[in-house]
């Protein structure tokens, strides 16, 4: 047997030795031993830090921090001080969830909501004022303070740096107007109300609102000029299989840098400049490789250049666009570790970076980046007590589909465990117009440790690899492509030989909720169980209930998903709802809901729940009072991990950690609900209409 470059670098999962016995030499297999459980608090609780940037003078270092009872806010200290001398800068009850600097740096805003309803608003804080007596952290000031009321911010203009764009549903709840916002005093004024259900704004370089983007009544897109807070003519536009999207303005004030893949002969999206007055395009790139849509693309601070452009094949790939740029990605290439690298900030001048390195068996640290001297300077690691020697590599494979389709995803194998006859966890990601990538997975990392062999598939519909693809997934939801994709990824793993089959388990959030679910009741005999988190299980109830400032992209879910007005879509909707095929459900199932959910209500939970109850299958419920589509509280996030942890090991047989913190378990007590105590208000509709 040979000793693969594969093996001896990623996995070591065997070291050949020769043994000479009475002069014969014989190969002998040394498997490596299981490493040691990792406490699961490593994987799931709170980062060290997170989330660094730079004050556009580089003088300021923000960053997330807990600051008391394991809530993460903001902090921040001098570019020179260490991370100990950093001081707090909010003191929010719940985890802050993205913040950024204002363009002349004199506040850092940051959003939050209440409860995971995502009616978030926008706070300001000038972390250079001094402190109130008494007081641990300046005042936050509410910029948009409206009850019921979902703030989006469109631009922040460096060349109006007390003012920034922002949208407002407050007029109506399906649509946001644009406003001005002032950082000092709070005032908002009124630049353009949203009559014509446009789902975002562009604004150029000066803060000026030039392009409207909206969707049409057949769910394709268009662009309009936007003059003065009137809207103009169609510039641009696609049909509801393609992608066409305004990124950037260009810094001569004239062209936007654009993203598409219109055009019969067009499959992946690519980098266009389009002319902001007549819609004309000209290519800027397309995937150097042919291989996947363009992933991104990174401008200068100070020149406003297209600085990269990024790619996320198997791996991420960065095509440097300048020769500066060139220079200090070979920088960081030399300085760095292996891994993906993300920009986080740059200081107005673009001679400071902060720059985050990850990969797949790291959770990822941040390094601040000189370009003037060429230096790089490590930051902190996220989580450091994370022993990453123990942990698993991620893998690309290939399969192929029942209609001979080639399906993307990862594989993550347990070390220590062979590479057959593993009891595995297939984990399809939210979206589902999404895809997973290669890097650290938190989930992945923990099942991995715990003994499962952990396969991510990029079914027909995620997004990324071309509209073709996409495409693919319209209408398979359940009991379509979707799933069978899904499915075949399984069967791809038993007949390698890697999978047992009668230990496969599914479980995902959100989308991979709904695949979940779909994958006990339609293919009832292929999985031991599965955990559903925040997944829908009625189709029609979750298309009826979409939050109302989602109305400017419905049409998305019409063309994809399918429309319930439409008797035959409806009849479609209701077969791939598994609620309405409960009864073929045999696997145990754990059900993990946010009561505060504003995309997949409760009552999507609580509907599977209660009927499995009703028809006696095993199943287990537990519900977070102050959560919503997912978990953001690490009180919370803690015990839904001991939960699904406990429930995979009784299903699956891998290794559980006995040992609980006292206030993790006595949490978790409070977030099961008995499934007899559930009841679903009136019945769901199942009969289509006509």
């Amino acid at each position: 047997m040979r000793l693969t470059r594969w093996m001896a670098q990623a996995l070591g999962l065997a070291v050949l030795v020769l043994v000479t016995a009475c002069g014969t030499q014989a190969p002998v297999e040394v498997t490596e031993a299981e490493p040691p459980l990792i406490d699961r608090e490593l994987f799931f609780g709170n980062p060290e830090i997170s989330g660094a940037q730079i004050s556009p003078d580089g003088e300021l270092v923000s960053f997330i921090q807990e600051y008391s009872n394991g809530v993460r806010n903001i902090w921040i200290k001098g570019r020179d001080e260490a991370f100990a001398d950093a001081r707090p800068l909010t003191a929010d009850d719940r985890p802050v969830p993205g913040y950024f600097w204002s363009a002349d740096g004199r506040y850092v805003l940051y959003v939050q909501d209440k409860g995971g309803n995502e009616d978030f608003h926008i706070y300001a804080v000038d972390p250079r004022a001094e402190l109130a007596e008494g007081a641990d952290v300046p005042p936050a000031r509410n910029l948009t303070p409206l009850d019921g009321v979902r703030a989006t911010i469109y631009s922040v203009p460096e060349r109006t740096p007390n003012q920034i764009l922002i949208g407002l549903n407050d007029r109506d709840p399906r649509f946001h107007d644009v406003y001005r916002l002032d950082l000092t005093t709070g005032d908002r004024e009124l630049l353009i109300q949203n009559t014509a259900q446009v789902a975002f704004w562009g604004s150029d370089l000066d803060g000026n609102v030039r392009l409207a983007y909206r969707q049409t009544a057949d769910g394709g897109s268009e662009v309009l000029k936007v003059a003065d807070g009137k809207l103009g003519e169609i510039i641009y536009s696609c049909n509801y299989r393609e992608t066409c999207q305004p990124l950037r303005f260009h810094k001569d004030g004239k062209r936007v840098y654009f993203q598409s893949n219109k055009g019969d002969d067009v499959d992946l999206i690519r980098l266009l400049l389009m002319d902001a007055e007549t819609g004309k395009t000209e290519l800027v790139e397309a995937d150097p490789e042919g291989e996947v849509d363009l992933g991104g693309a990174v401008f200068d601070e100070a020149t406003e250049e297209l600085m990269a452009t990024v790619y996320v094949g198997d791996r991420q790939r960065v095509y440097p666009k300048t020769a500066d740029a060139e220079a200090a990605l070979a920088t960081l290439r030399e300085k760095l570790p292996d891994g993906d690298l993300g920009l986080g900030s740059q200081t107005s001048d673009s001679e400071a970076w902060i720059v985050y390195v990850s990969r797949d068996v790291d959770p990822g640290s941040a390094y601040l980046f000189d370009r003037a001297e060429g230096t790089v300077e490590k930051l902190y690691s996220s989580r450091p007590e994370l022993p990453t020697e123990h942990l698993a590599e991620m893998r690309p494979v290939r399969y192929a589909s029942r209609d001979g389709r080639e399906i993307p995803a990862y594989l993550t194998l347990p070390r220590g465990k062979g590479e057959k006859n593993l009891p595995v966890v297939i984990m399809p990601h939210g979206g589902p117009w999404a895809r997973d990538t290669w890097g650290y997975s938190s989930f992945a990392q923990f099942l991995a440790n715990r003994g499962y062999a952990v396969l991510q598939p990029n079914f027909r519909g995620s997004a990324g690899f071309g509209k073709d693809f996409l495409n693919a997934g319209n209408n398979e939801w359940g009991t379509g492509y979707m799933q069978h994709d899904i499915t075949d990824g399984v069967k791809y793993l038993v007949a390698e030989g890697i999978a047992d089959p009668e230990k496969v388990c599914i479980m995902g959030g959100s989308y991979g909720g709904y695949a979940t679910l779909a994958g006990l009741a339609f293919t009832p005999d292929l999985y031991a169980c599965g955990v559903s988190i925040v997944g829908p299980s009625n189709l029609i109830t979750l298309l009826n209930s979409i939050p109302p400032y989602w109305e400017s992209i419905r049409k998305v879910f019409n063309v994809r998903l399918g429309d319930p007005e439409d008797p035959e879509d409806r009849e479609r909707l209701i077969a791939q709802s598994p609620l309405h095929s409960a009864e073929k459900i045999k696997a145990p199932l754990l059900v993990i809901q946010g009561a505060n959910d504003p995309r997949v209500k409760k009552a999507e939970s609580d509907q599977i729940v209660e009927a499995m109850h009703r028809l006696g299958r095993e199943v287990e419920y537990m519900v977070a009072p102050d959560e919503g589509h997912g978990f953001r509280s690490e009180k919370n996030r803690l015990a839904m991990n001991v939960g699904f942890e406990k429930f995979l090991s009784e299903q699956l047989g891998g290794r559980f950690q006995e040992e609980v913190n006292p206030e993790t378990a006595a949490h978790l007590e409070t977030l099961w609900v008995d499934p007899a105590s559930v009841e679903v208000d009136g019945q769901p509709e199942v009969a289509p209409r006509g």
